[in-house]
């Protein structure tokens, strides 16, 4: 775990630029805002998923 903490730290400003240009040129323009959109939506649908598991447990929780 700390191996990837240490990666993440190591990435500066310039390498977070070269990564965008790189995946402008793979996706283009006009294929970005897609691809953010469905990703928007996954995360929504995850975090959905995640209150309504918590939801539940805490339901069975209170039927004991």
């Amino acid at each position: 775990m700390n191996t990837a903490f240490t990666i993440l730290a190591m990435i500066g400003p310039t390498e977070i630029i070269i990564i965008a240009i790189i995946v402008l040129l793979l996706f283009g323009g006009r294929k970005i805002p897609e691809l953010m959109r469905g990703l928007g939506r996954g995360m929504k649908e995850f975090k959905d998923a995640q209150k309504n598991d918590n939801d539940n447990d805490t339901e069975s929780k209170n039927e004991k």
